[in-house]
């Protein structure tokens, strides 16, 4: 999942990213929370958006609130219930998602980041996790490779290159289940139900 971290003290910002993308999150950086925050509600009213801010003052949280902000974290805050906060946003993101979910031999747990085969957990990459789980989320249309590099690379991403395919690749090699991946040339890739009969 790609997070947009808006944060004006740089090094605090690198600490930040560094965390989340260790939480297998894409992370692109800002640095003005007020301006970028008006842009992306002019764009996009679907957009979650958590303000972290040192401002602890009734009026701050309201003005964040009203300008579109979905959530507000007063600094200093723990790491951790930063990231409980993210995964409450993307749980209210995704309409009656459910924490985990099962098809046929294939089972993830979206909480905990996890993939189990015929019970058995894969040792995935955070890339390979995040393309499945885009994939699963989904599941209904064909993904383009632009979208999946859009949405689970960060912006530094080479169109061009051939890592998108390669990981694909080593997904499917892990998880023993290539036929669940389908790709159409013109379309793009998209997760295909795999039940057993």
């Amino acid at each position: 999942m790609r997070l947009l971290l808006v944060e004006d003290e740089r090094k605090l910002s690198q600490v930040l990213a560094k965390g989340l993308k260790k939480l297998s999150y894409a992370v692109d950086q800002a640095f003005d929370g007020e301006e970028v925050l008006r842009q992306i509600r002019q764009q996009d009213r679907q957009v979650k958006v958590l303000i972290l801010s040192a401002k602890n003052q009734v009026e701050d949280k309201i003005a964040g609130l009203d300008l579109g902000a979905n959530d507000y974290l007063e600094k200093p805050f723990d790491f951790l219930e930063l990231a409980a906060r993210i995964r409450n946003l993307l749980r209210w993101e995704f309409v009656q998602r459910e924490s985990q979910w099962e098809d046929g031999r294939l089972k993830m747990d979206f909480s905990a980041k996890t993939v189990f085969v015929d019970g058995e957990e894969i040792a995935l990459t955070h890339k390979e996790y995040g393309i499945l789980e885009y994939l699963v989320q989904n599941r209904t249309r064909f993904v383009s490779a632009e979208e999946l590099l859009e949405h689970v690379w960060d912006r530094e991403a080479d169109l061009f290159s051939n890592t998108l395919k390669y990981h694909i690749h080593s997904l499917k090699k892990k998880l023993g289940l290539p036929e669940v991946i389908q790709n159409e040339r013109g379309k793009g890739y998209r997760y295909t139900e795999h039940r057993e009969k």
